[in-house]
C-alpha cells in the first residue's frame, strides 16, 4: 500500500507534488507516523545520490524510519535491499540497473509497510 503511496509522491501523480525519492518515502508515512511537512522537507537534499554516505535515497530515508520505529529490523531491511537492489549506493544502483530508481521507492516503502502489521 505505502509503495503506491510513495511512487505516486515520486511520480507526482494523483494530486501529489513530485517528490526526490528519499522525501517520497518519507511522505508516504507522514499520516501513520506523524510526519510534519517540514519532516519530508528536510530530506529534500537526499535524492539523486546525494543522502549521506552516496546511498540510495529511498533505502536512507526507509532505514531511519526503521531505526525510529523498528530498530531490530535494520538488519533484515539492509538484507532486502540489497538482494532488491544490488547495493545500497544509489551510484551503484543506477549502474547495474538491477532495479530503477522508482523501483527502489516502492520496494522500501514495502517494506516499511509490511512492519506495521
Amino acid at each position: 500500500m505505502h509503495g503506491k503511496i510513495a511512487r505516486d509522491h515520486y511520480i507526482g501523480k494523483g494530486g501529489k507534488g513530485r517528490l526526490n525519492c528519499a522525501q517520497a518515502v518519507i511522505a508516504a508515512f507522514a499520516e501513520r507516523f506523524g510526519l510534519s511537512d517540514a519532516e519530508v522537507v528536510k530530506y529534500m537534499g537526499h535524492g539523486g545520490g546525494n543522502a549521506p554516505g552516496g546511498l540510495c535515497g529511498a533505502y536512507a530515508a526507509a532505514k531511519d524510519l526503521i531505526l525510529k520505529h523498528y530498530p531490530d529490523k535494520v538488519a533484515a531491511f539492509e538484507q532486502f535491499f540489497l538482494d532488491q537492489a544490488g547495493s545500497l549506493s544509489c551510484a551503484e544502483i543506477r549502474g547495474k540497473r538491477q532495479l530503477s530508481c522508482l523501483g527502489c521507492v516502492e520496494k522500501a516503502a514495502d517494506f516499511v509497510s509490511g512492519l506495521e502489521r
